[in-house]
């Protein structure tokens, strides 16, 4: 069989799209990039999920936290405590175990026991908790000054958060958060070892990942395949947070950096 061949049989198997056999014997390094690089659609999906609504989630639970009122402030302060002082992978397994229970009594909650919605609400509530303590943290840090000139100029309310309040938040905040995001989709490998069953045996990357490593007795090509994927996709993390820090600070003055010369530097 060959490469091309390979790819267009397995690329999408993750998803339940190609073959459905794995193979079995001589197994070359193309089936098992390919396979792995299917498993990665999990792996991503499990990530822009939780970082997408945890966002937002996020944003509502610093504010609350960061609140006044006694009744927003302590239940923010106990959810992010929680979820913040236990283990990712302990909240995994104690959350399939409460959605197994329920589903016997409610069917509701048969969903939730399959890793593409149980697992993926469990990765959203770490990453809404971990968010929130770093947006709580650029929000007690937002210059008193930018503050004060808002109650000056009479911007309050709706208009103070949405052009002052919550853009110094996040411009604040974005280098720790684009540090969470990296955590997070790292993190999406431990739903592997959870309690969590794949959907029809069509896992994600360290699904395939360790069924090459079982079949061939050799972990040291299909771990080292799967590491070389999550280091491709911090790197596109890396880059698109990058560019979205850029865009939030592009009102700030940039110094003039001069580079130096390559050819002055080896002579030296």
């Amino acid at each position: 069989m060959s490469c091309l061949q390979t790819i267009q049989d397995y690329a999408l198997r993750s998803i339940g799209i190609g073959e459905r056999l794995l193979p079995r014997t001589d197994f070359t390094l193309c089936e098992q990039v390919t396979l792995i690089g299917s498993g990665m659609i999990w792996n991503i999906y499990f990530g822009l999920i939780a970082i997408a609504l945890g966002f937002f989630a996020a944003t509502g639970m610093a504010l609350a936290k960061n609140s006044q009122n006694k009744w927003l402030q302590k239940p923010a302060e106990f959810f992010i405590y929680v979820f913040r002082g236990s283990p990712l992978f302990i909240q995994m397994f104690f959350a399939y175990a409460v959605f197994v229970v329920l589903k016997q009594n409610m069917p509701f909650f048969a969903p939730f026991t399959s890793a593409w919605l149980g697992a993926t609400l469990v990765l959203f509530l770490n990453t809404t908790a971990y968010t929130a303590e770093i947006f709580y943290g650029a929000l007690q840090s937002i210059p008193k000054g930018d503050l004060e000139a808002a109650d000056a100029y009479g911007i309050t309310g709706r208009p103070r958060f949405t052009r002052i309040v919550w853009p110094s938040m996040l411009r604040l905040a974005w280098p720790a958060y684009t540090n969470e995001a990296i955590f997070l989709f790292h993190a999406t490998a431990l739903v592997f070892f959870s309690g969590f069953p794949v959907w029809g045996q069509r896992g994600d990357a360290l699904y395939y990942a360790s069924y090459f490593a079982d079949k061939t007795f050799n972990p040291f090509v299909p771990y080292p395949i799967l590491a070389g994927f999550f280091i491709l996709l911090t790197l596109v993390v890396i880059t698109i947070f990058g560019q979205i820090g850029k865009h939030l600070n592009r009102h700030l003055p940039q110094a003039a950096i001069r580079r130096p010369n390559f050819l002055r530097t080896i002579m030296r």
